[in-house]
Formats: structure tokens, C-alpha cells, sequence
């Protein structure tokens, strides 16, 4: 919970100051630079989070991986958060940051989950229908699981849409299974 909090004010702050610079497209690609790195290098986000190497020797190699690809906002951004001893963070800040960017262009993003690919013409029904819940664009997100045999499943945030026929023979399942006769003696 802590971590959450002091994440989300460094990547507001980073936010802050890239609204004010104009720099918040680069910090932006920044940011899912970083992520990107973090998550397919699973050794890069250890030596983040190790206590054993020192400050300076992370430092100097999130300088050499990130050399010429950040922004200067960015990298003096990451420099702060080494001088911080706080760079087992940098995941996550990125993740708010990106976060907070969406939120900042007023994007939300909604994830369908279906039995087989949608076509062109359902997926632009879905988004329609998500838009028509909310004032923001949508950025939508296909799963495929085929577990779920047929209809979908919609989730945005906290709500979720469950119009899948695995649902419904889970709702047939129950009804059949509740006891209807009821003794009268």
C-alpha cells in the first residue's frame, strides 16, 4: 500500500513536470521504454530491487542500458530516484506514470475476452458501447479464452460485463442444482 502511494506521487510529479516542460509525448515513451525493459529483463528489475549493489554501480548501469534512449527529464527524473535509494520503484512508477497519462487524456481502457477473435464490425460495436458508459476514448484490449465457449466478457476498471455462455450454464447449473421440493409435514 505504502509503495502504491510513494509511486504514484513520483510518477504524478513526473507528470507534473513534463505538463510543464511540454515534454509529456517523450517522457511518455520514456516511461513504456522503461517498463518494456523491466518487464522482459527479469535480471535488470532484480538488480533494481537488490540490496547488496550500491547505489552507484545501479546507477551507473541504468545509464549505460538507458544511455541515449530517455529524455533529459527523464533520466535526471531516474537519477533523483537512485539518489533516493528508491530505484526498486522504477517499475512501478512507469506503470503509474502510463497510468496517469491515460487519465490525463481522458483514455480508458477496456479489455474483451471471447472464445475466437472479433471482426472489425463487433469490435467497433464494443467500443460504442463502452464509449456510451463513459466520456472517455477507449482503448480496447482482445483476449482470447476459450474456455468461456461463446458471448464475451467486458471488463473497464472495477466493473465487468459477463455475457459468456460458460456464466450461463453456471446459472442453469445452480438453478437445477437447488432443491425445489419442500416438504409440508
Amino acid at each position: 500500500m505504502i509503495n502504491s502511494k510513494v509511486t504514484h506521487r513520483y510518477a504524478k510529479a513526473l507528470l507534473d513536470l513534463a505538463i510543464k516542460e511540454e515534454q509529456l509525448d517523450a517522457c511518455l515513451s520514456d516511461m513504456t521504454l522503461i517498463r518494456n525493459v523491466c518487464s522482459e529483463n527479469n535480471d535488470f528489475s532484480l538488480l533494481l530491487k537488490s540490496p547488496i549493489i550500491n547505489t552507484d554501480k545501479k546507477t551507473s548501469i541504468i545509464n549505460e542500458v538507458f544511455e541515449t534512449k530517455l529524455s533529459k527529464i527523464t533520466s535526471l527524473f531516474l537519477k533523483v530516484i537512485t539518489s533516493k535509494k528508491r530505484e526498486a520503484l522504477i517499475p512501478l512508477i512507469a506503470d503509474n506514470f502510463i497510468l496517469l497519462h491515460k487519465t490525463h487524456h481522458k483514455i480508458a481502457t477496456a479489455k474483451v475476452t471471447t472464445a475466437t477473435p472479433l471482426d472489425k464490425g463487433i469490435k467497433t460495436e464494443v467500443i460504442n458501447y463502452v464509449k456510451s458508459k463513459t466520456d472517455f476514448s477507449i482503448e480496447l484490449i482482445e483476449e482470447i479464452d476459450e474456455s468461456i465457449i461463446g458471448g464475451a466478457i467486458i471488463k473497464m476498471g472495477d466493473q465487468q460485463l459477463d455475457g459468456s455462455v460458460r456464466r450461463n450454464l453456471k446459472e442453469l447449473k445452480n438453478t437445477y442444482n437447488k432443491n425445489l421440493y419442500i416438504k409440508d409435514f
